[in-house]
């Protein structure tokens, strides 16, 4: 039997009936969609479950050291204080900061009262914060150093919006300090929350040039944890069996150690690591910044097995100069999500590590987190796709005119589940054209093969992946047309052998403007975070190529301009 067939047998093992993971039916918003039967209702529960780990180390952080004890403590007492400021059950709450420990608390005791969590992304600039508060109106923002610094230059424009500070001693703008926004002694009140309620709001990037607010709901955050723990259990089931045979006893591996690389206020570090490794008591060591370094000397130091990484940075690790002299034969796993795991980088895992396996989770904000997902040696049967359905999704490919095409053919991805989000915040339209009778279009161009395993070929269009960050042209283009000498402009993606891939732009000035690539970086730079300013400039003398509806020919031009000639 092929590695394939003992993952699908695994599979089946593993949600059927009378399982933990057994899978039923559901209905919502009049469709029906695949669930887990036994799921815990809201992350309030999947938190209660999961503080009763005890004295098991939670949250590392430099030399600070917490076990779930000490988080719930925290949680409780934040929570507390949160409901005596007058939050509620469908109130939402914003954190801006860095990967802290806070970070998790607030999130835990944030969702423990059946208020929203706002995700702010931690490198955005002061108009783009300016745009997520005004979308999202949080009651409360929970913000580090940094981000009180970019909020101090908006703060009038929020005049009713209290302050936590994380890690500040003299915030620039009036505040309660975070060791002081506890209730002492407090323990978490019985709250009703409906599943179906918002748990997070999380910011992607829309062709609309501004960031779409996607609303995960409890049932879709606990919905992808279940399908992590089951993906994550059917591939090992398949892996032990395949080498070792049929009569092969599967034991439970230990709970992981893990190396958060990649920032919490996406779906990749949150809630496809952080909530199911919390849920089976895991340990997390944070990591402020990316550095390949100082992540191999945490490697050794704190026995990782697993790690919440982009490629980029399994790349960097495995060729890092200093890899051989650091103790890494405790990993386990090593690939990650947010960008696609280049089919050589796979067989590099297995290759370059004592034990490590490569695996890859492809999935969206807008499912709280995976699709699909593909590990072990099956991975390295097929190692161009980016895996098998997790458990609670239906999948299709359509044509243009959306009719379902069959394996081998390529069309738009759609998926169907109890994972899906609720729907865009203050976008109906926008809600309306991604979610259709309960199908997610996720604008990614793809085909499912004869064994159900998904092939990705193209991203959604002008789309750019720089390192796990999604960065939509549109978004960059306005902010370079705002340049009074910029009379036209397209962006695109530019292939980066370490980050995957830059932004690149071309512009056509007005006729007897001056501007030089120094000039539009620092005016980009005013209106968007530093990672999506362009890389590549190029200035052509004559108008853009159009088709015919008028359109520039994005395509075209980042076929024939070459990186080289950029500025």
């Amino acid at each position: 039997m092929s590695a394939v067939s003992y993952f699908k047998k695994a599979m089946e093992m593993t949600t059927s009936p009378g399982d933990l993971l057994e899978l039923t039916t559901i209905e919502r918003d009049g469709v029906d969609v695949k669930a887990f039967a036994h799921a815990p209702g809201t992350t309030r529960d999947l938190w209660a479950l999961a503080s009763g780990h005890g004295d098991a180390e939670y949250l590392i952080y430099q030399d600070e050291r917490y076990t779930y004890n000490d988080v719930a403590v925290i949680v409780a007492e934040f929570a507390a204080w949160l409901s005596e400021q007058g939050i509620e059950a469908g109130d939402h709450v914003a954190i801006a900061m860095r990967n802290y420990p806070e970070w998790v608390m607030c999130h835990w005791a944030i969702n423990s009262i059946g208020a929203a969590v706002v995700g702010l992304n931690a490198w955005w600039v002061a108009d783009e914060m300016d745009y997520a508060l005004k979308d999202s109106q949080p009651k409360v923002l929970i913000a580090d150093d940094r981000r009180l610094q970019t909020f101090a230059e908006i703060a009038g424009e929020f005049p009713d919006m209290s302050v936590v500070a994380i890690r500040e001693d003299s915030p620039p703008v009036p505040s309660v300090a975070f060791a002081d926004a506890r209730v002492s002694g407090a323990t978490l009140s019985n709250v009703a929350i409906d599943p179906d309620s918002v748990a997070c709001i999380f910011y992607t990037s829309g062709t609309t040039g501004r960031p779409k607010g996607a609303q995960l709901t409890h049932r879709g955050c606990v919905t992808n944890v279940l399908n992590v723990v089951s993906m994550g259990r059917a591939f090992a089931t398949a892996g032990a069996v395949a080498e070792a045979g049929d009569g092969a006893t599967v034991q439970s591996p230990p709970a992981a150690t893990g190396l958060i690389a990649t920032p919490l206020f996406h779906v990749t570090a949150n809630n496809c690591a952080i909530q199911p490794g919390t849920l089976a008591g895991a340990k997390f060591v944070l990591m402020y910044k990316w550095e390949p370094l100082e992540a191999l000397k945490l490697i050794e130091r704190e026995q990782i097995n697993t790690i919440s990484a982009v490629p980029m940075m399994t790349r960097e690790l495995l060729t890092h100069p200093d890899f051989g002299d650091y103790d890494t034969s405790s990993l386990a796993s090593m690939g990650g999500g947010g960008a696609a795991m280049q089919p050589d980088l796979a067989f590099k895992v297995a290759n370059e590590t004592k034990r490590a396996k490569p695996a890859q989770g492809y999935g969206m904000t807008e499912v709280c987190g995976i699709i699909s997902y593909i590990a072990g040696g099956i991975f390295l049967e097929k190692p161009e796709s980016c895996g098998y359905l997790a458990p609670t999704f239906e999948g299709r490919v359509v044509d243009a005119e959306g009719n379902v095409l069959e394996p081998g053919e390529v069309g738009e991805v759609c998926v169907k589940g109890a994972a899906v989000i609720k729907g865009y915040l203050n976008r109906p339209e926008a809600t309306a054209d991604t979610i259709v009778d309960g199908w997610l279009h996720t604008g990614d161009i793809g085909y499912f093969d004869e064994d159900g395993f998904l092939f990705l070929v193209d991203r959604a269009k002008d789309m750019i992946l720089r390192g796990g960050e999604n960065i939509y042209g549109a978004e960059v283009e306005f902010a370079v047309f705002d340049h009074p000498a910029v009379l036209e402009c397209v962006a695109f993606a530019v292939p980066d052998d370490r980050l995957g891939e830059e932004v690149g732009i071309a512009v056509h000035l007005k006729e007897g403007a001056m501007l030089d690539a120094g000039g539009l970086r620092e005016h980009v730079s005013r209106k968007l975070a530093a990672f999506k300013v362009p890389k590549y400039i190029w200035f052509l003398a004559e108008p853009l190529p159009r088709n015919a509806n008028g359109k520039f020919l994005k395509r075209e031009l980042r076929e024939v301009l070459d990186p080289a000639s950029a500025d």
